[in-house]
């Protein structure tokens, strides 16, 4: 499961499993984990264990830097 970001302690990542899924992102710090669609508008599928203010900043960070994720998740499945 590649790591496409690390920032603050937040694991951004891919699953190899995930591929046949529209583009999304896994985050992970600590026992907190969330799924983040980016298609067709950055949303969450879930958070666990993430308070509102985490939930926020994970957002924040994903609207920050999701034109790299996105272009990550394609290079990654060769889309």
């Amino acid at each position: 499961m590649p790591t496409v970001l690390l920032i603050n302690g937040y694991r951004f990542h891919f699953y190899a499993k995930d591929m046949n899924e529209p583009c999304h992102i896994h985050v992970s710090k600590g026992s907190g984990y969330a799924k983040i669609w980016m298609e067709p508008t950055v949303e969450p599928a879930y958070f666990y264990k993430f308070k509102p203010q985490e939930q926020k900043v994970i957002m924040d960070l994903i609207k920050e830097h999701e034109r790299e994720i996105k272009i990550k998740w394609n290079e990654y499945f060769s889309k």
